[in-house]
């Protein structure tokens, strides 16, 4: 079910200034309830039309579900947080430590409370289809001038089979020979990341017609492996959503993600148009290196910061910038590329 939205009727302050030809998407990643969290006071400054939680919103790590919801308080009740969400519309998906704990998929034995608070803290309606099917994956629907802004939030946890673990598969290349590797990729087609029910309903929403999509992903998208968690450990499931972009002639596709504690863009190069993968992932985390990652193009940010894409509205001349900002409001990121890159030749 798509959720429609105009996106200015949602503005909750007149303060943000906006026009309907530019939109301003603000995200990220990995916020420890227990960090004072200054970096929502750095994103208000930019006056984003809507703010993204890609996951590991708090880090829960729990089997209780009292301490759960009391983490969540916790955030909630945080002024910085506070002044965020009176400003800025916010909506969410999770990852591993908001969902369950570090690393876990379908396996973990409460998954359907832990969606239910996930829920209510980010006030989904109780008419919203996400409470009434598995899983928390979502589709919103924005509209600017007549251009429609789709972006769409995966649920990387819920179905997600387990991790094939690391047994020295990589270790003839010297560029992962300096760090610790937890798992490798899966040899066979048979492991699932999504889950037939999600990706049935996300090939229905590549074929709503919209001018760009932003899909959400708690994990990363567009690295090489490295040996952590992301979508190179499930190559078919990331080679099946290359195809069902393909197969819906999907334009104007981009990933953003997060998990890692850094930020980097990738682009992974296809047969029809390139996919970026914007990663922004360190709210309040921050991790002592980066992986190598042969699709990188900006980037690394080590330091807390949050990404910014925005969209210039222009008819048959769209752009779309891609920023990270630091916590000392430094620009450490900028790309930009026309929309007709993201698009289908016809």
């Amino acid at each position: 079910m798509l959720c429609i939205l105009i996106l200015q009727s949602c503005m909750k302050s007149k303060e943000i200034e906006t026009s309907l030809e530019t939109t301003k998407i603000a995200f990220g990643s990995c916020s420890w309830e227990g960090h004072p969290l200054p970096i929502f006071d750095k994103i208000r400054q930019h006056g984003p039309n809507l703010f993204i939680f890609l996951g590991d919103n708090i880090y829960g790590d729990t089997e209780n579900m009292d301490t759960l919801r009391a983490k969540y308080k916790r955030l909630g009740s945080k002024e910085s947080y506070i002044k965020l969400k009176n400003q800025v519309p916010i909506i969410a998906t999770w990852d591993d430590h908001d969902y369950g704990w570090n690393d876990i998929g379908k396996s973990y034995p409460h998954k359907e409370e832990s969606k239910e608070i996930f829920l209510d803290f980010f006030e989904e309606p109780e008419s919203s289809s996400r409470r009434q099917h598995k899983g928390i994956y979502h589709s919103y629907m924005y509209e600017y001038s007549g251009n429609k802004l789709q972006i769409i939030l995966l649920d990387g946890r819920t179905f997600r089979d387990d991790l094939k673990p690391y047994e020295g598969e990589f270790d003839h290349d010297e560029r992962f020979s300096f760090y610790h590797k937890d798992y490798a990729p899966h040899a066979t087609s048979t492991p699932t990341l999504l889950g037939e029910e999600q990706w049935n309903w996300l090939e229905k929403e590549l074929k709503v017609p919209a001018d760009i999509r932003i899909i959400g992903s708690g994990t990363q998208f567009g690295i090489e492996w490295n040996g952590y968690e992301a979508w190179a450990n499930f190559p078919h499931e990331r080679k099946r959503m290359l195809d069902l972009i393909k197969k819906t002639k999907a334009n104007g596709v981009l990933f953003i993600s997060g998990d890692v504690h850094y930020s980097e863009l990738s682009k992974l190069e296809t047969d029809f148009y390139p996919i970026y993968d914007f990663t922004s992932s360190g709210l309040s985390s921050t991790w002592k290196f980066a992986t190598p990652n042969k699709n990188r193009i900006e980037g690394p940010v080590m330091d807390n910061h949050f990404g910014l894409i925005t969209i210039f509205w222009e008819p048959d001349n769209t752009t779309i910038k891609m920023e990270t900002w630091d916590i000392s409001d430094n620009q450490r990121i900028e790309y930009t590329f026309p929309l007709k890159s993201i698009q289908f030749n016809e």
